[in-house]
């Protein structure tokens, strides 16, 4: 049997998730990457796009519009600004955040600017990915 790490995945309205896992692959600022128990602390901020918890044959996915992730060698917490079971999602849950990310690039530096450019697109390109599997 694997080794496994515990993880907590907590939104602003509940706890999604509460679980050991073998790995967990995650939606880093930097890039995507996978988590598995004696992994090297770090902690990240999430860009929009899909968490995926595996354990064995079972494999939970979730969708996140952002967030951060802090990862020790026993365990992960994620807090989510929202997420939701992937085969619960629907565009119109993430509109918000979509609109918030729309409004938040407004009178922005560009450095600053291109940050908010590719969360916006990460979130459209969700929301759209979801409007089409519908």
């Amino acid at each position: 049997m694997a080794a496994t790490i515990k993880v907590e995945l907590v939104s602003p309205d509940r706890i999604l998730a509460s679980l050991e896992a073998e790995k967990v692959m995650l939606p880093g600022a930097g890039g995507d990457f996978t988590a598995m128990a004696g992994h090297v602390p770090i902690a990240t901020s999430l860009s929009p796009g899909a968490i995926r918890i595996v354990n064995g044959s079972d494999v939970q996915e979730y969708l996140v519009a952002g967030g951060f992730a802090e990862v020790s060698g026993t365990e992960i917490s994620i807090l989510a600004e929202f997420a939701s079971l992937r085969e619960e999602a629907t565009p119109e849950m993430f509109q918000s955040s979509l609109d918030a990310a729309e409004k938040s690039m407004d009178g922005l530096e560009k450095d600053e600017l291109a940050e908010a450019t590719r969360r916006f697109s990460n979130l459209k390109m969700m929301v759209e990915t979801l409007g089409r599997a519908a």
